[in-house]
């Protein structure tokens, strides 16, 4: 799992960015299971400075990585949101690569 460090961290305002693998060769990877939130769920980010940064799912969607939605997707905010990002859709052999990517889009929901 990455973050990208020339944007905020997650629960400072504007937009976090965190990307993961869905998978590897040989087994389930760190957003294996990213699929499975709801809008409402919660989650949770530990930062280094100590406290944790919850954040409420608003709407968890699939995109072709041929009409990715940059705009959407790493659109700065003034509040504070993240946006979680894995492969998703078919795994194509030809590529090496999936056909789609599942972005997460939250908000901060409470720090403590």
């Amino acid at each position: 799992m990455g973050w990208f460090a020339g944007g905020p961290s997650p629960g400072e305002p504007g937009t976090a960015v965190v990307a993961g693998h869905v998978d590897t060769a040989t087994a389930p990877a760190v957003f294996a299971e990213l699929s499975e939130l709801d809008p409402d769920s919660r989650f949770s980010v530990h930062r280094d400075d100590g406290t944790t940064a919850t954040f409420r799912v608003d709407s968890v969607e699939s995109f072709p990585k041929d009409h990715f939605p940059d705009d959407r997707v790493y659109k700065n905010t003034p509040d504070a949101q993240i946006r979680l990002i894995t492969c998703a859709g078919d795994y194509d052999r030809g590529a090496e690569g999936y056909t789609e990517n599942l972005v997460v889009f939250a908000h901060l929901d409470a720090t403590s």
